[in-house]
């Protein structure tokens, strides 16, 4: 990047204000919140309503899983672009599109009577989560002043890690009481409540750069090609192959257009700057390893040590809880600590506390798990915010729109490569392929880890390091 496009972006920054004044960021912060419970939400009471869908709609339980990988494949392949898209139309414009197709899309769903409608529907879901999430990031940056910013990022992941805990409990519920069709009804009341907030959120100055069509077209498979190859890679390895070759033209065709644009689709203007680099390595791996330990693990608890699916339900809470309650605690040392330190020892807690889950005897009692479980969830809650602080504070506040798509894209890529790589090792012959599985998460924590501590060694003269 050029010393003058720098300090073009350094005098666009400083010409913004430091956050929102305290009224009005009230009823901003609780815009997002609203958002934020809406999406996680949605996510997790659909897996819990898996099995009913499947038997309401009469369809096979492999089909019905399409109904979540769909909904995860769009979001993967949008959020880059959209990101790009708000930017050029505004915060407030594209969280209304957003809100609106979400609660249109949620209403469809509940009324779908077939697997067809029923995935069609969740691709609009998709996209219009997509409109939401590739915000968060940019609105957290407009919303606080700079000396709140780790106290709203650990807000976030507070909330993010509560409805997490909440979602297949409020699902199981429903499901108890009434019919699937309610899991998506719920989303309308809360979208509604939402609305009202939307004048509330921060704008910031628009891009004024035409949109990259072709780029937008070129990120579509070089993201979603490289999912689908993973997942196919033991089942069908040519079909992987061809898949990776595609993806890697792609990409090779994006970076070569993007890299001479101020504000291309994918943003490499803002990998160049180094903190946002490691941060976005370490987040990428860190979310991998959450995602394949929440996959793996289930089963590693059913079959190793034959926990019934109560047991694991409190396990998996244990994980969340121990994440929304170190995102505070996160918060408030991000700004007094190096971020290497504090994202090394939340990946290494990470990776200790699913290393003991596999060192534990069949017969241990069931404290142990539970307290491993907490060690992860703590560790993954203290990686978080000072990662996302660095993430977000790296780049110029009038592209804080591009850092909230890449932290969110970043996210959703690391979770869909960490369920790929479990698949691969689920459909390994060996009766070892459960530890493998959850290997494949400690590996990827471990790898967080090493960037962090390369991240601390940097030369780089940045006080967030």
């Amino acid at each position: 990047m050029s010393v003058s496009i720098l300090d073009s972006a350094a005098e666009s920054s400083h010409a913004l204000p430091d956050g929102l004044d305290k009224p009005r960021r009230k009823w901003a912060v609780i815009t997002l919140m609203l958002a934020l419970t809406v999406t996680v939400l949605d996510a997790t009471m659909v897996n819990v309503a898996l099995p009913a869908v499947a038997k309401a709609l009469e369809i096979d339980r492999a089909a019905v899983v399409w109904v979540v990988i769909a909904y995860s494949l769009v979001v993967v392949i949008s959020l880059l672009p959209l990101s790009s898209v708000a930017e050029r139309i505004g915060f407030q414009r594209m969280f209304t599109l957003g809100l609106t197709l979400f609660m249109i899309s949620s209403l469809a769903s509940a009324t779908a009577n077939s697997l067809t409608w029923l995935v069609a529907s969740r691709l609009c879901q998709g996209v219009s989560a997509s409109m939401l999430m590739c915000m968060f990031g940019g609105l957290v940056r407009n919303i606080y002043p700079l000396r709140k910013l780790a106290m709203g990022i650990s807000l976030n992941a507070m909330m993010v890690g509560l409805m997490s805990v909440l979602g297949p409990t409020i699902g199981a519920f429903i499901l108890e009481v009434a019919s699937w069709h309610w899991i998506f009804l719920l989303n309308i009341p809360i979208c509604i409540v939402t609305f009202f907030g939307i004048r509330s959120l921060p704008e910031i100055p628009r891009n004024k750069t035409r949109f990259d069509w072709i780029g937008c077209a070129l990120s579509v498979p070089f993201f979603g090609l490289t999912i689908i190859a993973l997942d196919a890679i033991v089942k069908d390895p040519l079909r992987a192959a061809i898949c990776i070759i595609l993806a890697a033209i792609s990409g090779w065709a994006l970076l070569r257009r993007s890299r001479d644009q101020l504000a291309p689709i994918v943003p490499v203007d803002l990998l160049r700057i180094t903190p946002i680099a490691y941060a976005v390595g370490a987040s990428g791996f860190s979310f991998a390893a959450q995602m394949a330990a929440f996959i793996a693990l289930p089963f590693y608890f059913r079959q190793s040590l034959h926990y019934s699916y109560a047991d694991v339900g409190l396990l998996l809470a244990a994980w969340s809880v121990g994440v929304a309650a170190m995102a505070p605690v996160a918060g408030y040392m991000s700004g007094r600590f190096k971020v290497a330190v504090l994202c090394g020892i939340g990946a290494a807690s990470m990776a200790l506390g699913i290393l003991i889950l596999l060192l534990l005897p069949g017969n241990a009692v069931f404290v142990w798990p539970m307290l491993a479980m907490l060690t992860a969830g703590v560790g993954f809650g203290f990686f978080q915010t000072p990662n996302n602080r660095a993430l977000l504070l790296g780049a110029p506040k009038h592209r804080s729109g591009a850092a909230g798509g890449l932290q969110a894209t970043t996210r959703v890529f690391g979770q869909s490569v960490g369920t790929a790589m479990v698949g691969v090792a689920f459909s390994l012959s060996s009766s070892n392929s459960v530890i493998i599985g959850v290997s494949v998460s400690i590996g990827c924590a471990l790898i967080a880890m090493l960037i962090n501590i390369v991240r601390f060694f940097s030369p780089v003269p940045d006080s967030d390091l």
